[in-house]
């Protein structure tokens, strides 16, 4: 079976990363779709929110599983059976940053592959600090995240 694991915080999942998940449930038999729960930014949303979005917005692709994770994401691949990573990069600034990331996973596992999706363009310029961002000054988001994001971020800030 060929498994991929796409790790982040989706602190909140955009289209970005839904355009991303779908790409790889067609090249791969399962995606894991890894939710971070220890990291060093400030999530709006906390861990069984941001599961619960993510299950929410990837539920009609049948081959994607949402979990939790925590620690090194090598040692999650290498517990799960998983031997490719996947990132998503949406421009060349994006790269410096991911292609130190996956050399030191290969250093760390060098059985552990790195794949780089980009995302369709109308969502190459979306992260989830930006829709934060927006969503926090009272922006609309709707073009950015699914309506039940949109929904929780609207809560969220008011």
């Amino acid at each position: 079976m060929r498994r991929v694991v796409y790790p982040g915080t989706f602190d909140p999942i955009t289209n970005g990363h839904i355009d991303l998940i779908g790409r790889a449930a067609c090249l791969f038999d399962q995606v894991v779709v890894a939710v971070a729960a220890d990291t060093h930014k400030h999530p709006t949303f906390d861990l069984e929110e941001r599961l619960a979005l993510a299950r929410g917005t990837v539920a009609h692709l049948t081959n994607v599983q949402v979990t939790a994770f925590s620690g090194l994401l090598v040692s999650f691949a290498e517990a799960a059976g998983i031997n490719v990573i996947m990132r998503g990069l949406r421009a060349v600034s994006d790269f410096e940053f991911e292609f130190q990331l996956a050399s030191m996973n290969r250093r760390m596992s060098p059985h552990i592959e790195t794949l780089f999706l980009t995302p369709a363009e109308q969502y190459a310029f979306i992260s989830s600090s930006l829709v934060r961002e927006v969503s926090r000054l009272g922006g609309d988001v709707s073009a950015f995240v699914p309506p039940e994001v949109r929904a929780a971020l609207r809560e969220r800030f008011g």
